[in-house]
């Protein structure tokens, strides 16, 4: 997956998806002043993706380099949404700190999977955002 140059407020007026527009507005809030880009390319498991990041980041590899990617991920899947929360507090992800509080989604490592905007819990999600916030760079 690479950054494109694609505008994402472009993307999702194509788009024309509530669950989008309103995931993206309720991270923009929180993550202000961050980086917001338009990801495609081919993502684990093989598939094509377009993936909204925000907060731009050097994720940590096992084995070799750092690589670009970014805090918090938006996409529309085939029947799901995902939002993938690529920050750890203390070696454990944020997304599984906050799982039992987010309502309506299934947890796992880094994403979580969800129908619609309205399957969280605006609190778990708004404060999981403000954890993320913390501990990334501006």
């Amino acid at each position: 997956m690479r950054p494109t140059e694609t505008d994402v407020d472009d993307h999702l007026r194509r788009a024309a998806d509530r669950t989008l527009t309103e995931m993206d507005a309720i991270i923009t809030g929180i993550l202000t002043g961050r980086s917001r880009r338009l990801w495609a390319g081919t993502f684990w498991g093989g598939t094509e993706q377009e993936i909204i990041g925000y907060a731009d980041i050097a994720q940590p590899r096992p084995r070799g380099r750092s690589v670009e990617w970014f805090a918090v991920g938006l996409a529309s899947q085939k029947n799901r949404y995902s939002l993938y929360v690529n920050v750890a507090d203390e070696g454990r992800y944020l997304s599984r700190m906050y799982a039992e509080r987010l309502g309506r989604v299934k947890v796992g490592a880094a994403a979580i999977a969800f129908e619609d905007v309205d399957s969280f819990d605006r609190d778990a999600l708004t404060e999981m955002l403000r954890h993320v916030d913390r501990l990334t760079p501006p």
